[in-house]
């Protein structure tokens, strides 16, 4: 569960999906997906053309950003607080929003990487505001 610092107000949520909707998906990303890391989503939002298992990626993520920390700390890093996936046709973009929130971007070939960073890095900051 989300911890008691977190917990949103219907408000709230409606001003992340407004900034996620902004920031991400019209600048063509697929999927956006905050969740915890517990693997619980929060907030998804799609382009109306994905057919993603969006509660299976949330739950894989949450588990793969939790197996990177641990290599993380293995290495003497406190932890990688972004991963990034790239695949053939989609690609995959993590990036810890706080202690306890992470943001799942799934984008095309379409969207360069280094944009794609940049407007997560906004997003985040505009998410981070809410709290």
């Amino acid at each position: 569960p989300i911890p008691q610092q977190y917990v949103l107000t219907l408000d709230q949520i409606d001003q992340i999906e407004k900034v996620l909707n902004e920031e991400l998906i019209e600048l063509g990303v697929a999927n956006v997906i905050l969740l915890d890391l517990a693997g619980n989503v929060i907030v998804n939002l799609d382009n109306g053309e994905t057919t993603h298992d969006v509660y299976s990626l949330a739950a894989l993520a949450a588990g793969n950003f939790g197996a990177v920390s641990a290599m993380a700390n293995l290495i003497g890093e406190h932890e990688f607080s972004l991963l990034f996936h790239k695949g053939e046709t989609e690609s995959i973009h993590f990036s810890k929003v706080t202690q306890d929130l992470l943001l799942l971007t799934i984008f095309g070939k379409s969207v360069s990487l280094g944009f794609l960073r940049l407007k997560v890095s906004e997003a985040v900051k505009k998410i981070e505001a809410l709290f």
